[in-house]
């Protein structure tokens, strides 16, 4: 039979591996999509398709982020909580590739008329705000930042990644022209999750009212 130091360290080592994972799988599609860029393989207007497909994995990656709460909440599982920052991260990597592609090619050189596009397209409006509101999250997610904001600051604070969501899967909704699926599935995976956590809101106060200790 295995030492408890020895299952401790195993454990260790797997809880370790985990942001390796997260990272390799994550950065995978947006790899393959790079290749596809460099061969031309994006048919016939590929700063859009490209655009597309960040904005899409941004989202995505954000969605699988917003899930780890719940599922501790539902299943028990701990395991996602400890990928949680990496979710959060990969998403804000695939957003400020997705609006730096947008600055920098689709725009590129057209900067006098730069605002005015943003502000005759609402939906570039929100999608701006969303990119705003995560920038903030980013920068205080690493240890070192986090060490100088007081706790429940820093709590309040990373409660807007609740409003970022909201706003990306709006500004998905919005940019869809013709087939308003995918946006609307992600929209409603996001629906769900934030049932969820209002959800566990409403448990926990009634369990504090009737002087039950929520575990």
């Amino acid at each position: 039979m295995r030492s408890i130091s020895e299952t401790t360290a195993s454990a260790s080592s797997a809880g370790a591996s985990l942001p390796w994972v997260v990272w390799l799988g994550g950065l995978s599609p947006g790899a393959w999509y790079a290749a596809r860029w460099a061969q031309n393989d994006f048919g016939a207007n590929p700063v859009a398709e490209m655009l597309n497909a960040l904005g899409e994995l941004a989202i995505k990656t954000l969605l699988l982020c917003l899930a780890c709460t719940p599922l501790r909440i539902i299943f028990g599982w701990t395991k996602p909580m400890r990928m949680r920052k990496h979710f959060g991260l990969l998403a804000a990597a695939y957003a400020t590739a997705h609006f730096a592609l947008y600055i920098g090619v689709d725009r590129y050189g057209e900067w006098a008329t730069l605002l005015q596009d943003v502000l005759s397209r609402p939906f570039v409006i929100v999608g701006a705000l969303a990119f705003a509101l995560l920038m903030p999250l980013v920068v205080t997610s690493f240890n070192q930042v986090r060490r100088r904001i007081k706790p429940r600051s820093w709590v309040r604070l990373h409660k807007l990644v609740y409003v970022v969501g909201g706003l990306a899967v709006l500004h998905f909704v919005m940019r869809s022209k013709k087939d308003l699926t995918v946006a609307l599935l992600h929209g409603a995976a996001f629906g769900i999750l934030m049932a969820v956590r209002v959800w566990d809101l409403w448990r926990k106060r009634v369990r504090r009212s009737v002087g039950l200790i929520d575990v």
